[in-house]
């Protein structure tokens, strides 16, 4: 079950993470993402160590550290 996260507006965000490599150096770094949409790339809960935090202006869902 993908993790959703309700927003002030009521609007549901689902928890999304993608691998990409990066050009500078090559490596491989998760990236978290949030979508309007379940996909496969959902996750099931929160990352350790992170905690879903929303922007007070627009409404949407980011990660920050705990």
């Amino acid at each position: 079950m993908a993790f959703s996260h309700t927003n002030s507006k009521g609007q549901t965000y689902y928890l999304n993470s993608k691998d990409v490599t990066l050009k500078s150096t090559g490596r491989v770094q998760t990236i978290y993402f949030f979508s309007k949409d379940k996909r496969s790339t959902a996750l099931d809960s929160v990352p350790a160590g992170k905690k879903v935090v929303e922007n007070e202006r627009t409404g949407l869902p980011f990660l920050k550290k705990a």
